[in-house]
């Protein structure tokens, strides 16, 4: 059986839809929503388009601000997935610069290299994730938007 709200998987004994916790009616049988593949892909978007920043200055924050902003009002996925990929990004993006401060110290320059591979990483990770209907939480992130 597949949850109206995300499109994802469940059991037939489960409440909740494993993926994004909607409320599952008991005895029902959803079908997958019309729009479920379109709100997984925006969701999807949300991570990959970070990888912008690979090329344009800011893009890892800029690319998933974008999608979010379009697409929060329409999903409750995509405004979840949109958060937690900004949250990321702006951590990632805080610990680059204190890295590129340490760059003095000589330690900077391995730690902008880690920060870098973790970041492409991560978020590779988490598209791939968010495109098969799985939520995912990155580690190391400060929350700034809830």
């Amino acid at each position: 059986m597949t949850c109206t709200n995300c499109g994802s998987a469940y059991g037939p004994e489960s409440s909740f839809c494993p993926s994004c916790g909607a409320a599952l009616a008991a005895g029902a049988r959803p079908v997958l929503a019309v729009n479920a593949q379109s709100e997984r892909t925006a969701a999807m978007l949300c991570h990959l388009t970070a990888l912008a920043g690979v090329i344009i200055p800011f893009g890892n924050l800029l690319g998933p601000l974008i999608v979010w902003l379009v697409k929060r009002d329409e999903s409750s996925l995509v405004d979840r997935e949109g958060k937690e990929s900004l949250n990321f990004q702006i951590s990632m993006s805080i610990y680059a610069i204190v890295s590129s401060l340490l760059i003095l110290l000589l330690i900077g320059i391995p730690m902008l290299v880690i920060v870098g591979l973790v970041d492409i990483i991560l978020t590779i990770v988490a598209s791939v994730k968010t495109a098969n209907g799985e939520s995912y939480t990155y580690p190391l992130t400060i929350r700034f938007l809830r």
